[in-house]
């Protein structure tokens, strides 16, 4: 996803991107990403939580004017609560 946000961002269509691979996402160098702590497969919230989903939504679209340095990563302040998951962090 970074390389086609990288594209369209040079076609003048401005891009955000969310990750929850860090490292990989630092070596592909997405014009603006926000990080969040969840599971691969989880980027954009908890199954069936409207209201975190909403919530990192309105947090990557509203922030995503503040990122003025091109592959810049900002991390979401969300944390993933299962003590398996963190666990194998």
């Amino acid at each position: 996803m970074g390389l086609i946000a990288r594209t369209l961002e040079e076609k003048g269509i401005p891009t955000v991107s969310l990750s929850s691979a860090y490292d990989l996402t630092t070596l592909v160098k997405p014009p603006r990403t926000f990080f969040i702590n969840y599971p691969l497969g989880h980027t954009s919230g908890k199954p069936f939580d409207r209201a975190n989903q909403t919530a990192i939504l309105k947090d990557a679209l509203g922030g995503a004017r503040e990122i003025n340095t091109p592959g810049a990563i900002v991390a979401l302040p969300y944390a993933w609560d299962d003590p398996f998951w963190l666990a194998g962090a």
